[in-house]
């Protein structure tokens, strides 16, 4: 449903006692993970929002789940104020769905985003790892390769995080050359696919193997200073997680925007 941005999702009428059935409900512990840091006001609301997106993209709140407001304002131990604000931040970006008098969810996959997401990151991570590719130094070159070691060491075990993390590190090397409007929308967007990583790899756990190839293929063109094959690397390694996860989930759509994005990044190699 289209909610004008800005608008702030409401908790339900005390009609809705949470019994209806067919709900995905996540019961909450004392928190792991990232704690919510105490502070005021706006610094609050952003350390809740980051917990609960942290939540979303881990797949630790999977998709239709009912967000409830009290409940998860309790189990942080912050009040409903703060609290509101994550949630109006977490519907602009997306990541749940929330309309006056009805529980707010964790949206479901959406092609259309998946694939406008992915044609995106195309665009700009080639044009990223192109200005960077020669000016990498061999320390730079070191930490990646470290960083790759830590992602095949933690590759389909019980610490996803980690993976993670080594991955963000991986690409933000990368990438790093291009100025900070650039990384902060690189940022943006990978930790925004980070979900549908994750679907890929539960998907196909044989993409593992894939991904380090490429990342490997990636590494080795920025060791030998090649723009060109850095880029067209990229674009395919991202195409192919893109194109994963809509064939597992949505085999009907046309991914027009990662599609073109690759036919012009990867050098019109699909």
């Amino acid at each position: 449903m289209t909610r004008r941005r800005g608008q702030t999702p409401e908790e339900p009428r005390p009609a809705d006692d949470g019994s209806d059935s067919g709900d995905t409900r996540v019961t909450f512990e004392p928190m792991g993970g990232t704690p919510v840091q105490p502070g005021g006001g706006r610094r609050l609301a952003l350390d809740v929002h980051g917990r609960l997106r942290e939540m979303i993209l881990s797949g630790e709140l999977p998709p239709g789940s009912a967000l409830l407001q009290a409940e998860m304002a309790r189990n942080l131990g912050v009040s409903r104020t703060p609290m509101r604000e994550a949630f109006r931040l977490l519907q602009e970006e997306g990541l749940i769905d929330a309309r006056p008098d009805q529980r707010a969810r964790v949206r479901s996959v959406d092609p259309e985003d998946l694939d406008g997401v992915y044609g995106a990151r195309i665009m700009l991570e080639t044009l990223a790892v192109s200005v960077t590719a020669k000016s990498l130094g061999a320390g730079d070159l070191e930490r990646m390769g470290e960083a790759l070691k830590r992602m095949r060491e933690t590759a389909g075990n019980d610490r996803p995080d980690e993976w993670h993390a080594a991955h963000r590190e991986f690409h933000g090397i990368a990438t790093r050359a291009v100025g900070p409007r650039l990384r902060r929308m690189l940022e943006s967007l990978g930790e925004h696919s980070e979900r549908y990583i994750r679907l890929a790899q539960l998907g196909a756990p044989s993409s593992w193997g894939r991904a380090h190839t490429e990342h490997e293929a990636l590494l080795e063109a920025l060791r030998l200073s090649d723009p060109n094959e850095a880029a067209r690397v990229v674009a395919r390694h991202l195409a192919r997680t893109a194109l994963n996860v809509l064939a597992d989930i949505a085999p009907e759509y046309e991914p027009e925007a990662t599609r073109t994005a690759l036919g012009i990044a990867g050098n019109g190699q699909s």
